[in-house]
């Protein structure tokens, strides 16, 4: 799927070695899926382990019996919402994304069809939803190509990996400008290189 991206990123010092280590990247859009459910499970995985928030997710879908929908959300307390495991900040945020999506002030169906800073802009009007949720989004929801989620622990930790010291989040934008039209899959394998 990532043919292109990984021809071009072969010609890259510093991710070539990683490409020829882990082979093709893995990132499969999911388009034209449930992409509230998909935000749901974002903002519950912020800033938790995978399991952690699957656990979490899988508690969330039980309750709603099935898949999650807006009207299913809303007709939950906030306790019940609580009790799956979640703080009440994500509580709050996600309460909010299911009056955003019932009241049409945010297309969800539509995200596909804006380019990435109005996806950005839609997303981050939600409560609780920031940049980093934004982004994570745009690079496995919608499968976007030029995402660089620089404020990410896992992206800094593989930068410094990389190059062997720290930089700030604005010199590893610049240093990334490298990996441009290809930032999303540039940094699939700065997170594949720190798995043992």
């Amino acid at each position: 799927m990532w043919k292109d991206a990984e021809e071009f990123l072969l010609k890259d010092k510093y991710i070539a070695p990683l490409i020829k280590k882990y082979g093709h990247c893995k990132i499969k859009p999911r388009v034209h899926v449930d992409y509230f459910q998909g935000l749901v499970g974002e903002i519950i995985g912020q800033q938790l382990s995978g399991r952690v928030a699957d656990v979490i997710f899988e508690r969330l879908k039980s309750k709603a019996r099935g898949r999650l929908t807006p009207r299913k959300i809303l007709a939950l307390s906030d306790q019940s919402l609580r009790d799956c495991g979640m703080a009440w900040a994500k509580v709050r945020s996600i309460k909010d994304l299911a009056e955003r999506v019932r009241d049409r002030k945010l297309h969800i169906r539509k995200l596909n069809n804006l380019p990435d800073d109005e996806v950005m802009q839609e997303l981050i009007a939600v409560k609780g939803i920031g940049r980093w949720t934004a982004e994570m989004f745009l690079m496995f929801s919608l499968g976007r190509a030029d995402i660089f989620p620089d404020d990410d622990l896992g992206i800094k930790k593989g930068m410094k990996k990389l190059l062997n010291k720290e930089l700030t989040s604005e010199r590893m934008v610049k240093f990334a400008k490298r990996w441009k039209p290809y930032r999303t899959i540039a940094s699939w394998y700065l997170w594949r290189s720190l798995e043992n």
